[in-house]
């Protein structure tokens, strides 16, 4: 008790002689925690590369002045807001998806300032027992599927692009939507909780070069709309048959019967009061597959 004392005493002294408010610690930590996601973000997208660029002009800027050179520095005065005008341009993408990263209803969730969901989760299990029954089904008869699963941000530009159902799911359903040759089985289909909202609906492909070359446009346009949404994008191959799962910006592939019911179980998010119902659903399931 008598260091505890001791430190408390020290650090009121330093407060008091350099006067430093609770506010100004409180800013400096906001300012910290600021930063260093500001250059974790920028490390992590093209403006680590535009930012490394902006440091070797900054640099010969510099030079610029010691040698006073007074015509290159009147040119960088002239251009300096068109430049800021145009790095934010060309940073649109990324910085559009900070803004949404930073609007997620996740964080929200964690404050508890967002609404707890129902009892059913993001959909309910007779939902994903049919997505699971269906994609086991393509899967053996290498039909190509692509199945996008609607979490907090809205997918009603992708849904736009397709064709509106707005039908009950089935495992029925889906199999002869992306049976070949169909109108239909071209694109992927969009689920909002209990209902395919619209099917042959276009996906942006991603430009992630470290992407297998062997993946094809199916799983491109999969991580593509998962990098851009907090979606769940579920891919069967057409070539292999293999299923897939795509969920914020990452490929988890070949997964399996046991790894997509994983995959479904964790999005769909129930409440701990029905997960004996749950278990209770998964085990029906596989007695019937």
């Amino acid at each position: 008790m008598e260091h505890l004392s001791l430190l408390k005493d020290y650090f009121q002294n330093v407060f008091v002689k350099f006067n430093i408010r609770i506010s100004d610690v409180l800013e400096i930590l906001i300012l910290a925690f600021l930063i260093y996601h500001i250059l974790v973000w920028v490390q992590n997208t093209r403006a680590w590369v535009l930012f490394k660029g902006i440091i070797v002009i900054f640099a010969f800027l510099l030079v610029a002045s010691l040698m006073q050179m007074n015509t290159i520095l009147w040119i960088a005065k002239n251009v300096f807001g068109i430049a800021i005008t145009a790095v934010v341009i060309i940073l649109q993408p990324e910085l559009r998806k900070a803004l949404e990263e930073l609007g997620k209803n996740d964080f929200l969730e964690k404050l508890q300032l967002v609404k707890k969901r129902d009892e059913d989760g993001r959909f309910a299990d007779k939902t994903l027992q049919g997505i699971l029954n269906a994609c086991t089904a393509m899967s053996k008869t290498k039909t190509g599927a692509l199945i996008v699963l609607e979490r907090n941000q809205s997918l009603t530009d992708y849904a736009a692009t397709g064709i509106t159902l707005d039908a009950v799911v089935t495992s029925q359903l889906l199999v002869n939507i992306f049976e070949h040759n169909t109108p239909l089985h071209d694109g992927a289909v969009v689920i909002k909780r209990d209902r395919i909202v619209a099917a042959t609906c276009y996906l942006p492909l991603s430009d992630n070069r470290a992407v297998s070359k062997e993946l094809g446009t199916r799983h491109r346009a999969a991580l593509g709309a998962s990098e851009n949404t907090d979606a769940l994008i579920v891919i069967v191959s057409e070539e292999t048959g293999a299923v897939s799962v795509a969920r914020e910006g990452r490929l988890y592939r070949n997964l399996g019967t046991d790894g997509l019911q994983e995959h479904l179980v964790r999005f769909q998010e129930k409440n701990a009061k029905t997960t004996q119902t749950k278990n209770k659903i998964i085990s029906k399931w596989k007695g019937t597959k």
